[in-house]
């Protein structure tokens, strides 16, 4: 059993331990890294929601009124500029070619037979029997029914092209994103058959309009949440604003076309400040709250701060000191307090 030591012994002790110690925790702060705190500028970020959407959408329309008999497409489905999708039928057109042939053999007729008496009006000029006069009626007959013929194969060409028209063709390459009809459904001329997505994808957003004043064309913009390596273009701005809002286009490579219209975080540079950043390891946390090793007169002393937002830059993890620190504060790295020594037991 140790007996207890004088209490002028214990202060004699104390006396001698203190300059030692601090002797220690000069030599230790010494060894850690230090650099001066300087204000650098950095870029506020304003986190909104953009959708996929197709750079094109345009919609396949119907050249003819009539039937809709076939839809060959669906949601989903990836066509190219100019192939047929469906089908449309007007049975008054059919009648009308029917009436068009009918027409047409008659005029054929009557130019046969125009014809059969012009060769005989040539042969009794050339006897003499006829008169040129009625030789010049007769190629009159024939030329007017050969031209009654152009004229009614012409409107026949119509009426074809017209039944041509009710096959619906595909106005660009894409993706099929809507189908608002079916088959043996009733179509107006100009109606949509479907919807067609192409020429791309790209995120489509729409930013409040107190921040259009800080939005550039070319502009980086970060894909996802906090830390995201994806980055995108601001392409375009809409110079219209709407409901209060400005927008704006992003391109982004390998941008997913699985869902249009799918929702994507997307954080835009809406300004600037300046601020004190420090080295996410020069923070020390201790019972809630952060603290910072300022070296000052040749001593360690670590100053409470709050601490804002951490911030990338260059591929540095730094984050940002809102306060407790000042420009010209000299930040110690990697510092590590010393513990406090247990004391003796006294029995």
């Amino acid at each position: 059993m140790r007996l207890p030591l004088p209490a002028t012994l214990n202060a004699a002790l104390l006396a001698a331990l203190i300059p030692a110690l601090t002797a220690v925790s000069a030599v230790s702060a010494q060894a850690d890294e230090t650099h001066p705190l300087h204000e650098v500028t950095v870029t506020e970020w304003k986190a909104v929601f953009g959708q996929i959407e197709t750079r094109d959408l345009v919609p396949a329309r119907a050249r003819l009124g009539g039937t809709l008999d076939v839809v060959s497409i669906s949601e989903g489905d990836r066509v190219e500029m100019g192939q047929p999708i469906g089908t449309i039928s007007d049975r008054k057109l059919t009648l009308q070619l029917n009436a068009v042939d009918a027409q047409l053999a008659a005029l054929q007729a009557q130019l046969e037979n125009a014809q059969a008496e012009l060769k005989r009006g040539e042969d009794l000029v050339e006897r003499g029997v006829s008169t040129v006069q009625r030789l010049d009626a007769l190629r009159t007959q024939v030329d007017v029914l050969t031209n009654q013929i152009e004229a009614t194969r012409a409107e026949r060409s119509v009426i074809e092209q017209q039944a041509a028209d009710g096959t619906v063709l595909a106005p660009l390459s894409g993706v099929v994103l809507d189908v608002p009809v079916t088959t043996g459904a009733v179509i107006m001329p100009g109606e949509p058959v479907a919807m067609i997505g192409g020429g791309g994808f790209f995120l489509r957003l729409a930013v409040p309009e107190r921040h259009a004043g800080f939005l550039r064309e070319g502009a980086e913009i970060l894909i996802g949440e906090n830390g995201a390596t994806r980055t995108g273009r601001l392409a375009k701005l809409y110079p219209q604003i709407q409901h209060g809002r400005v927008t704006a286009d992003v391109e982004v490579e390998g941008l997913s076309e699985a869902f249009t219209g799918a929702r994507v975080l997307v954080r835009l540079p809406v300004g600037e400040h300046a601020a004190l950043l420090v080295h996410e390891d020069a923070v020390l946390t201790r019972m809630g709250l952060d603290f910072v090793a300022v070296e000052e007169d040749g001593r360690v002393t670590e100053r409470a701060v709050v601490l804002g937002e951490p911030q990338d830059i260059e591929g540095e993890a730094l984050i940002e000191v809102v306060s407790g620190l000042k420009p010209g504060d000299t930040i110690v790295q990697d510092y590590q307090p010393a513990t406090n020594a247990g004391a003796s037991d006294h029995e």
